[in-house]
């Protein structure tokens, strides 16, 4: 199929708009002309009939003048009469009294006799041909001072006389018809001139284009968009921000929720401000956590700009969380194999030097008790944990702590199902990090042989619970209500942030942190999570 040029299209519009007025004037002139030659038609006949009783009336008053004066006088009345083209009297015997053309006066009338009888006014119009041509002509019934008929008279205009005004009138409908197409005409280009500058210089075609691959792109991407305007209407919104909105697809609902959360609660305040917020965080009625950034749209007026409206882009947090997991993932895993490294680096130094002395045995055995440590602890958090990222967190550290000269044991039954509890991976790789690292760090200042640290985690449908013990040089009493305090450390400045962090985070999510610690003999921290007694969070979507 050929495609329209950019141009077309603008001109289809203009053309269309002035064929359409064209017509619509073309059809009132005739219907005002037709209307009007009617009326002319009539107002003639009225013309006439009120003259020929003005007539008869004068002529009452000069029946008794000679030849010459009753023509002289009535080439006068005549004269004063433009309206009538003839005046003709005809007596009772029918002979012409008067006539317009004097050559006629004192003939006989051949022509129709009147039967005024007929008619009750005592005149009557009608068309007929006479000696000046066709023409229209009302008959008029003279009487006598007794009231005895005298003969009659015509008032006449002629054919040419009515064709005459009537091609006047036509012609000056016609003119008035051009005149209003002319000046459509240039208020058609006018009109298309405006369209096109409001278009910013595209042609429609060209909109037409663009806006469909503005559609199929804004509908191809996985963010969600929501355009409203200065009045918090909504304009546009894709398929994506209703699947992320948990929308049926009704309008009602679409509305209500863009309309009266999205655009009140987030865009308008900032088309007020006119500044964009990024990451806002919402999470809607499906637990769909979702990340919002609110951009104002801004409109040039001259030298100033005006906020017309806003839109709202919104990401599933979900989707977010998943790629931050398989990335941490990645991460512990790259770190467990580092620490894993340098650890088997002194097991090796440790064969080669039992080899190098000839202790061949002591060598063997040496390797066979590493290669079932190893496997037992792989297996077990590989076995117990369903989380790949906490479980690469776990191994790592666990080499880690086999760096740093402490033993790490897994409590018995450990076991972590991610359907139990709806936990974020980052949160649980932050809070288990961070208190396997202050354990650590609390054993490298103890002075204790006895080096351990036991880590449980344990979950059930809605519950969490986590347990870090080590032997490290444990908590004074003074100080085990500062342990959470923002910037509280033994350890010296810059640090002490950790513990204050790790509660706050725990807090957010519902759950609790709390500890016993003996000074010298150790600490034990417990977190615990009860997801199936927390009460729905009010305000959420």
């Amino acid at each position: 199929m050929k495609t329209k040029s950019a141009d077309n299209l603008r001109k289809e519009i203009q053309h269309t708009h002035l064929l359409l007025i064209i017509i619509i004037t073309i059809l009132f002139s005739l219907g005002g002309a037709a209307i009007n030659v009617n009326a002319h038609d009539k107002a003639f006949d009225l013309n006439l009939q009120n003259t020929a009783e003005l007539i008869s009336r004068l002529y009452s008053f000069t029946r008794g003048y000679s030849p010459e004066d009753l023509r002289s006088y009535f080439d006068s009345v005549e004269q004063s009469l433009p309206e009538v083209d003839v005046i003709s009297i005809v007596d009772k015997e029918h002979i012409r009294l008067y006539h317009t053309n004097h050559a006629l006066i004192g003939t006989l009338y051949d022509g129709k006799v009147p039967d005024l009888t007929q008619h009750k006014n005592g005149f009557y119009t009608e068309s007929d041909i006479g000696p000046s041509g066709p023409q229209r002509r009302t008959y008029y019934a003279l009487f006598d001072e007794n009231g005895n008929y005298d003969g009659f008279l015509m008032a006449i205009v002629l054919k040419t006389t009515i064709h005459s005004v009537t091609i006047k009138t036509i012609m000056l409908f016609a003119a008035i018809t051009l005149g209003a197409i002319l000046i459509e005409f240039f208020l058609s280009r006018t009109v298309s001139h405006k369209i096109k500058k409001r278009l910013l210089g595209f042609e429609p075609d060209a909109f037409t284009s663009m806006f469909k691959i503005r559609d199929n792109i804004l509908e191809s991407i996985n963010d969600g968009i929501i355009a409203v305007d200065r009045h918090a209407n909504i304009q546009f919104s894709n398929n994506a921000a209703k699947k992320i909105l948990n929308c049926d697809g009704t309008d009602e609902k679409v509305d209500l929720i863009k309309k009266n959360v999205f655009a009140e609660k987030f865009l308008l305040p900032v088309i007020n401000d006119g500044k964009s917020v990024f990451g806002l965080q919402e999470t809607i009625d499906n637990k769909t956590s979702v990340l919002i950034d609110c951009i104002p749209i801004k409109e040039e007026a001259g030298d100033q700009s005006q906020n017309v409206g806003a839109v709202a882009i919104l990401h599933d947090r979900t989707e977010y969380t998943k790629l931050m997991e398989d990335l941490a993932g990645t991460k512990y895993l790259v770190d467990s194999m580092r620490a894993n490294n340098h650890d088997f680096t002194n097991k090796l130094h440790v064969i080669l030097g039992l080899i190098q002395i000839g202790q061949y045995e002591k060598a063997v055995q040496y390797i066979e008790n590493i290669s079932i440590i190893q496997r037992e602890t792989l297996s077990v958090v590989m076995h117990s944990v369903d989380n790949a990222t906490l479980a690469a967190l776990l191994i790592g550290k666990i080499a880690r702590s086999s760096e740093c000269n402490v033993r790490f044991i897994l409590r018995e039954d450990i076991c972590f199902k991610s359907a139990d509890i709806d936990i974020p991976s980052e949160a649980l790789v932050t809070i288990v990090g961070n208190l396997i690292d202050n354990a650590l760090d609390s054993m490298n200042t103890s002075s204790s042989d006895l080096r351990e640290l036991e880590f449980g985690v344990f979950t059930q449908p809605g519950e969490l619970l986590i347990t870090v013990d080590d032997t490290g040089c444990g908590i004074s009493e003074e100080n085990k209500d500062k342990v959470f305090d923002n910037g509280f450390s033994t350890k010296g400045k810059g640090r002490g942030v950790g513990l204050y962090h790790t509660k706050q985070l725990i807090e957010s999510l519902g759950g609790n942190i709390s500890f016993e610690s003996q000074a010298g003999v150790g600490t034990s921290f417990m977190v615990t999570f009860n997801k199936s007694k927390e009460p729905d969070n009010a305000g959420n979507l």
